[in-house]
């Protein structure tokens, strides 16, 4: 019996050694929104591991992860919510949750994902193990019949959600503390067509970008009693109007040095603002209309991409010296960027060219492209641990 016994664990300590086993941290999705598809990536040695598809319509897509960083939950157009196991590269659960889609958020907790809705107007709430609806929050304003797109959706501390709703010009704070019981606290008339809304770092500060005037409302979650408050009031003022051709995003903002960095709508120009008084104190003349602004995570460098026509270019700001110091053309349609967790390297997706472009963040050399098809957002599971994102 003995020699029977030893080859059999032989024989399992052998396939137990083919498995490969592995961290999450280096891991990390990038949307190919042409096939309804994401390529699961190494951002350590920049290739691709493989792909999931079945995703739906993800000409608007965005993703959060789970605490471990195993499953992202990738929110798409046509109201899909997708959960990916990106080890086992395959769909865990997949629901429809609604008729269109932009977003969503993971709570602080990691228990509960939120999916934000144009159609029909409201947020609804899942259980992130099973996807079971647990709350359903309706954005109804007005007489309320009426309901208002969703937009800005971001977790804040004490497994709350904040959002802004366009139509109505409202801000709102949803705790899910309990979560089938919701508490919703309103803040109205914040300002005209809130588009896109941002949590900073330390959960402190609820900022909405306004497309319908001049301006941002911003709501102090420390100190809800004080209501919401307008910043950067009329920062175009005196200067005619240009078409906007594609909304900015405040999603991907960049803090550095107590500054706030920022896309002027429908401007050649970034905002600077001192996050302390919440005031103007710069601009930055940029090459075009400013899409995201996002900041390498040691706040030194703060990389931007553009509009049409101006959408296969990216510059690079330099925080100390408050001047654009690099200009680089990754490829046609440039849509996002990512970068890697300690900030050496930034990821950059080329819609039109079919590809992902990686750069080093010090020297700007080319370091990698990887295929993809019509890539658009890339994100990492270093957001896994990271408010906002």
């Amino acid at each position: 019996m003995k020699p029977l016994f030893s080859i059999l664990a032989a024989l399992l300590l052998s396939a137990c050694s083919g498995a490969v086993l592995r961290g999450t941290g280096d891991l990390g999705v990038v949307i190919e929104r042409a096939s309804g598809s994401v390529a699961v990536v190494d951002s350590s040695a920049r290739r691709i591991l493989g792909r999931v598809e079945g995703l739906g319509d993800l000409s608007h897509a965005s993703a959060v992860y789970s605490r471990d960083g195993r499953y992202a939950y990738v929110f798409g157009r046509d109201g899909g919510l997708t959960k990916v196991d990106i080890l086992e590269r395959r769909i865990a659960r997949r629901i429809i949750q609604a008729g269109n889609s932009i977003g969503g958020a993971i709570s602080q907790d990691g228990r509960l994902v939120a999916a934000q809705n144009y159609q029909p107007g409201g947020i609804k709430v899942f259980d992130a193990e099973t996807l079971e609806l647990l709350a359903d929050i309706p954005a109804t304003f007005g007489d309320g019949q009426q309901r208002a797109k969703v937009v800005g959706l971001a977790d804040v501390p004490g497994n709350k959600f904040a959002y802004a709703l366009f139509e109505a010009g409202e801000i709102w704070v949803a705790d899910l503390s309990t979560p089938r019981e919701p508490k919703v606290t309103k803040f109205r008339n914040i300002g005209n067509q809130p588009y896109d809304g941002l949590v900073t770092p330390d959960g402190r500060y609820y900022i909405a970008g306004l497309f319908g005037e001049d301006g941002l409302a911003l709501v102090d979650l420390w100190k809800p009693e004080q209501g919401a408050r307008k910043i950067l009031a009329n920062y175009g003022k005196g200067v005619e109007k240009l078409p906007v051709f594609k909304m900015p995003h405040l999603r991907g903002w960049a803090v550095a040095g107590g500054r706030a960095y920022l896309p002027a709508i429908g401007r050649h120009e970034v905002l600077v603002v001192d996050t302390a008084t919440w005031q103007e104190v710069g601009r930055i003349p940029v090459k075009g209309q400013p899409v995201f602004v996002m900041a390498r995570p040691d706040g030194r460098q703060v990389w931007v991409n553009f509009a049409f026509p101006d959408y296969s270019h990216v510059q690079v700001i330099d925080t100390l010296e408050q001047k654009v110091v690099q200009t680089l053309s990754p490829g046609k349609a440039v849509l996002h960027m990512e970068f890697t967790p300690r900030g050496e390297n930034v990821w950059i997706s080329a819609r039109d060219d079919n590809r992902v472009a990686v750069y080093d963040t010090a020297s700007f050399v080319k370091l990698a492209e990887l295929p993809a098809q019509a890539p658009s957002g890339i994100f990492f599971t270093s957001r896994a641990a990271r408010m906002g994102f």
